[in-house]
């Protein structure tokens, strides 16, 4: 099965992020530290590519060290691109990422040039959680599920420290499977866009060797990385009172134990990839996706299926397909019935621009 999930609120935050970084000069990356590469959104890398990024890696505490510390160097080896690790207990999150912000863009500062910053990342990442702390308030709704945010606010960090806050955002379609996998384990996923069972035993198939004594030590298991994951996630079950008629496992309860304490850190520190093995997983999602299109671009030239290829609208023509449709204006049938030269001499007053929510730190 593959995971997916893009809904609505998502493409108007794609269109959003698209018009404000016009006038941004560093965007902050939020990415899970136990998933930084499949956490990593390439819709928004290319919707960003020209300018400075600083990737933080929310969640450190609940990561390896080990690998975090791979990541980090990984991402501090790009062009133009900075990392820093952040989790839930640091007492000032603003300084740091404000100076990573600035090493970004030493020209901007000050009140005639403030900072203009853009946050985004996956849904439940702790972007919310990880604002909250900075402003050192409430000012973002924040829970353990995706899809919170749904609208754009600015935050002021300082005086010429201006923060954008967008909706989490995932990405049409996600053609690393192991990613997607990784993806609704960390909660990043709504719950129903995903098969929790099968979710469980992706989980338990990658973290039994690498963290086999952190599962023994959680649920006094025996010879972990000797269980296939089916017994694994039954023994998990068994031992956990996930129990149905005849002392049966009842496995969706299983997984939800297990997907539950990996989300709260209850299993110890896990990272579910390494920049090698990520590296080794998108090469092979690029290479199966191309052979997707080749299958299809077949199928199309042999008549056997209708590809819908995108269209180009000009500027007139988009301004035809917003109007087309719509019922004409109150009064406009009146209108066309006087005579000429006659008009009604009221002018309907344009509505106003919607504007961000904005919150200022808290002195």
């Amino acid at each position: 099965m593959a995971v997916q999930w893009f809904p609505g609120h998502m493409h108007l935050t794609q269109k959003a992020i698209e018009e404000r970084i016009k006038n941004i000069d560093v965007v902050i990356e939020l990415l899970d530290a136990r998933l930084p590469g499949s956490s990593a959104n390439p819709m928004l890398a290319k919707l960003t590519a020209h300018k400075p990024t600083l990737k933080a890696l929310s969640k450190q505490d609940l990561a390896d060290p080990e690998r975090t510390a791979l990541w980090l160097a990984h991402y501090n080896s790009l062009p133009e691109t900075r990392a820093v690790a952040l989790d839930a207990g640091m007492a000032a999150p603003a300084k740091a990422l404000i100076a990573a912000c600035q090493v970004l863009a030493p020209t901007r500062g000050g009140m005639a040039k403030p900072m203009r910053v853009l946050i985004c990342g996956i849904p439940n990442v702790g972007k919310s959680t990880l604002i909250n702390t900075m402003v050192g308030r409430r000012v973002a709704k924040a829970a353990d599920e995706a899809g919170v945010t749904r609208m754009e606010q600015r935050i002021t960090l300082a005086s010429d420290f201006y923060l954008y806050d967008t909706p989490g955002m995932l990405w049409p379609r996600i053609i690393v499977a192991k990613s997607g996998y990784n993806l609704a384990a960390s909660g990043a996923v709504g719950r129903n866009a995903f098969d929790e069972e099968e979710v469980a035993l992706e989980l338990l198939d990658y973290i039994k060797a690498p963290y086999a004594g952190l599962l023994a030590a959680r649920y006094k298991i025996d010879d972990v990385a000797k269980l296939s994951d089916e017994q694994l996630l039954t023994e998990i079950g068994r031992k956990n009172g996930a129990l149905l008629a005849g002392a049966r496992v009842n496995l969706q309860k299983a997984a939800e134990v297990v997907l539950s304490d990996f989300r709260a850190g209850r299993l110890g520190r896990i990272t579910l990839e390494t920049p090698d093995e990520f590296a080794q997983w998108l090469a092979a999602g690029k290479k199966l996706d191309a052979e997707r299109q080749l299958r299809k671009e077949a199928l199309a030239s042999e008549g056997l299926i209708r590809v819908k290829k995108p269209s180009v609208k000009t500027p007139a023509a988009k301004s035809t397909a917003k109007t087309a449709g719509k019922p004409p204006a109150k009064g406009a049938a009146k209108t066309s019935a006087k005579a000429p030269g006659k008009t009604s001499g009221k002018a309907s007053a344009p509505s106003p621009a919607r504007k961000p929510l904005t919150f200022k730190v808290k002195r």
